[in-house]
């Protein structure tokens, strides 16, 4: 069987540093940071009082306000991303063959906004009996997102979501490049989108000991790499790629940006939170990878790591890369742009590969910011390009996207230039 060439035709993205895409390069390459107080709930209690929030985000134009009551705000993050994603693709709507068009897209949580409020809104009128909203389930439940935007475009391909934690995007990706590539459709809507800046999920995100503290510094506190990190700094938004078959692509004139030419998936099998200390499941996803995409290590020119600046996961991370990589790794970019977006959870992935196919299609890499000189830690080898607080210019062919999950749920993806 003739296996299909997958590229890559559109992007979008609402984040904590921009609600399109160029305002999200932009702010990447200044090396902004999306950090500051919560004002989703009052966090006045809470251990961890900042987070990076959307911004300024307005989903009035997606749909009237009474379907707005029916979507959690997962759902309409994952929305407005796909909406510039396919204008950005060029896709004709009236022409294209909704059959053969699908929607993969992730959430790690899905909407707990929606499950917080409805379980607490019970306990607050327990007298009274059980009295739900109707659309409780449907605003809740993790694959809505990905049925929403196929009935909202009438696309009738492979429909579904991916849920491995903070992997759950990139496992998306790599599910709509499988469907391509063996002829399951012509095209793929991916990508994943998560509202975790909750009571709930930062309180229990904090009972983990697993979210930074940093509250004199928010805009400081993610700082992958560096010895005085002390956790994530949770994130929102929602990211969607276009993956297109290239004859398909080709025959309509598209735009194209990359070409997917590669993914990997593995497990750690070691803990339910804590990533292997010597990097195992991020070694051998790595190197699947590179077998899947036909390539050699020294091909890859950049790393989007996971980085999400923990104490634990940012060494074993670079264990991983130094053992896949060898002496090539010290002719690689690396960067943890989590640094300035925050950590986006199920929507890491597919944010984290926007990022690095726009390295590729503009030759510069976005750095990794709040590094600080005298803040090096012994269990990191610093001979290694990490991109610390400024954007590099580079030829970048071909680059490799990580993101790994509690669980030990891994994926990574290759892209590289596209060359007929």
């Amino acid at each position: 069987m003739e296996l299909k060439r997958v590229v890559v035709t559109g992007l979008g993205a609402v984040t904590p540093i921009g609600n399109n895409v160029p305002e999200f390069w932009d702010n990447l390459l200044k090396g902004v940071s999306g950090a500051g107080p919560i004002t989703l709930f009052d966090a006045s209690q809470f251990k961890t009082r900042f987070a990076c929030e959307v911004k300024n985000f307005d989903p009035s134009n997606l749909m009237d306000r009474k379907e707005l009551r029916k979507n959690d705000r997962y759902t309409l993050l994952a929305i407005a991303s796909a909406k510039e994603a396919i204008i950005n693709s060029g896709l004709n709507l009236d022409t294209v063959d909704k059959e053969q068009v699908g929607v993969i897209y992730a959430a790690g949580i899905g909407g707990i906004q929606t499950f917080e409020q409805e379980v607490g809104n019970y306990f607050m009128h327990i007298d009274a009996g059980p009295k739900f909203n109707p659309f409780f389930i449907p605003k809740m439940i993790s694959n809505m997102a990905a049925g929403q935007i196929a009935i909202m475009y009438g696309f009738h391909g492979p429909n579904y979501s991916t849920v491995s934690a903070c992997a759950s995007s990139t496992n998306a990706i790599i599910d709509a490049f499988y469907n391509i590539r063996l002829g399951k459709a012509k095209v793929m809507i991916a990508g994943g989108s998560e509202a975790a800046i909750t009571a709930s999920g930062m309180g229990g995100f904090n009972a983990l000991t697993a979210i930074s503290t940093r509250n004199d510094d928010p805009q400081g506190a993610s700082r992958p790499f560096s010895k005085s990190r002390d956790g994530f700094v949770m994130g929102e938004g929602g990211g969607c790629l276009i993956l297109e078959e290239l004859d398909h692509a080709l025959a309509r004139g598209a735009n194209i940006l990359c070409e997917v030419v590669g993914g990997g998936l593995s497990a750690d099998a070691y803990h339910m939170t804590a990533s292997h200390p010597e990097g195992l499941g991020a070694k051998l996803v790595m190197k699947r990878a590179l077998e899947d995409a036909e390539m050699s290590s020294d091909e890859i020119d950049y790393i989007n790591v996971h980085g999400t600046s923990t104490p634990v996961g940012d060494i074993s991370e670079v264990k991983a890369i130094l053992d896949v990589f060898g002496a090539h790794a010290y002719d690689l970019n690396i960067s943890a742009t989590k640094s300035m977006t925050g950590h986006l959870l199920g929507a890491a992935g597919a944010i984290e590969a926007i990022a690095t196919i726009l390295a590729i299609v503009n030759d510069i890499i976005p750095p990794t910011i709040n590094f600080h000189e005298g803040d090096e830690d012994e269990n990191i080898d610093y001979k290694l390009n990490f991109t610390f607080n400024k954007a590099q210019k580079r030829k970048v062919n071909a680059a490799l996207s990580n993101t790994f999950g509690f669980g030990g749920q891994n994926a990574s993806i290759i892209v590289k230039k596209f060359a007929k």
